[in-house]
């Protein structure tokens, strides 16, 4: 395996993982900026206050997007699993 192939399946596999964490990541922090603005308006400082509602977005999430996200991943596994012969150079 050449350096360039193993810089090549390195940064295909940070794409699919920053895929893979963006819509729940994205989905907490949008929902952690609405509970701390409601949290500062009306002076309530309850930590379940921020982990409940992320909590059950995040779920929410998983559950939209779960599929796609395991389509994702499989598409990419067999992929690489697919791309195995042409990566291994026997000989010397």
């Amino acid at each position: 395996m050449s350096p360039e192939t193993a810089m090549t399946v390195g940064q295909q596999a940070l794409e699919v993982t920053v895929m893979l964490a963006a819509p729940l990541l994205l989905a907490a922090l949008a929902v952690g900026l609405l509970v701390g603005m409601f949290q500062a308006a009306t002076q309530i400082n309850e930590t379940t206050l921020s982990f409940i509602p992320k909590l059950m977005i995040l779920v929410v999430v998983l559950v939209v997007a779960g599929p796609w996200m395991l389509h994702l991943i499989v598409g990419y596994t067999h992929e690489l699993f697919e791309s195995i012969p042409t990566m291994v150079r026997f000989g010397g």
